[in-house]
């Protein structure tokens, strides 16, 4: 079994420090991929202070993986060596449940393997993730990744881009619809990027004035400080979606009634305490809808990446060595990152 090097979080209350640790060499259907760079999303940070419940540690975190593929197992026939690759939130689910028969693997009946911190059916113990040179997984869990794009950039798509682009898709967007999302963070500037190349006319919702231009820079075609009561008035009942990307507990009333008649809210964002109820008026007069999404399917994952390709599109990110993560992780509690951490897994050296 060859050797991997990560970084891991040890305990909760430990910042993350050098890991080595074994992979699996590839069995029959497995693609091992020589990771380039790994996104560091806000979830991880969860899941190596434990703040959600469950970690085993130690726990290697990253799900947003882009790399090069080094091997391959002998029923492979998705891939080959020298190929660019990505791996995104799931490596494994039971294949078998209606849902997973549907291509919704993110909503597998009996829960899908996660990246990292899931359960390893091969090895025994949990998965580890991208923060780490090297990774092993089925080729039915491998996205193609195009050379057109800078592969960096690609990396947050594997998350970020997809857990907006889902619910955009599900929900219809297209050219005259106009969208509303809320929060210019990692989630929210893949959503502004995704929905104007969709054709929508795109409103961007933020408490910081700061964030105006940029929010324009990106693709936003109106941008309302969203604490200004006169600026969120002069769109109420008038957005056919929103996408809510905002992570902590607010007033979802207030966006609620900007949706028209059989407008949908989408809630993305997973805050660590409840928003408040919102009111149920607030739906039943406009027949309005509440809703949440689960990042997105292998296919879906798939036509996220082509989509991407085809109109140029990748996150905006800052690089960082491996030796950085603690620092990172701190920075990204003060959102002081625009808009989307990556690691450069050629820092990450033998100790």
């Amino acid at each position: 079994m060859p050797k991997a090097l990560g970084f891991a979080a040890q305990a909760a209350d430990k910042p993350l420090e050098y890991f080595e640790f074994e992979r699996r060499d590839p069995t029959a259907n497995d693609v091992e991929i020589e990771i380039a760079y790994c996104g560091v999303c806000h979830s991880d940070l969860h899941q190596a202070r434990n703040e959600w419940g469950g970690t085993v540690f130690p726990c290697v975190p990253g799900h947003e993986i882009v790399g090069k593929v080094t091997r391959v197992g002998s029923k492979v026939t998705k891939y080959k060596v020298g190929d660019t690759v990505g791996v995104g939130c799931m490596v494994d689910s039971c294949r078998t449940c209606a849902n997973c028969e549907e291509g919704y693997e993110q909503y597998c009946d009996n829960g899908f393997v996660g990246t990292y911190n899931g359960e390893d059916k091969h090895s025994g113990g949990v998965t580890f993730g991208g923060y780490s040179n090297r990774i092993t997984v089925d080729q039915d869990f491998v996205l193609k990744v195009s050379d057109k794009l800078d592969l960096a950039g690609v990396a947050p798509l594997l998350c970020a881009g997809i857990t907006t682009y889902s619910p955009l898709r599900h929900w219809g967007v297209r050219e005259g619809h106009k969208v509303g999302v809320v929060g210019l963070g990692g989630l929210g500037h893949m959503a502004v990027k995704l929905a104007k190349a969709m054709g929508a006319e795109v409103i961007l919702f933020t408490t910081s004035p700061s964030k105006v231009d940029d929010a324009k820079r990106l693709g936003a075609d109106h941008v309302v400080i969203s604490k200004d009561e006169e600026q969120m008035k002069a769109w109420r009942n008038s957005l056919d979606f929103i996408l809510n990307t905002v992570a902590a507990p607010h007033d979802l009333d207030a966006y609620l009634t900007l949706l028209r008649l059989n407008g949908t809210m989408t809630l993305v964002g997973v805050p660590a305490e409840s928003h408040p109820s919102p009111a149920v008026y607030n739906l039943i007069a406009k027949r309005r809808s509440l809703a949440g999404s689960l990042i997105g399917g292998i296919a879906e994952t798939q036509e996220m990446l082509d989509f991407c390709a085809e109109h140029g599109i990748t996150s905006d990110i800052e690089m960082i060595a491996m030796d950085d993560i603690n620092e990172a992780y701190e920075r990204m509690l003060k959102s002081d990152v625009k808009y989307r951490f990556v690691i450069d897994m050629a820092t990450l050296k033998q100790k």
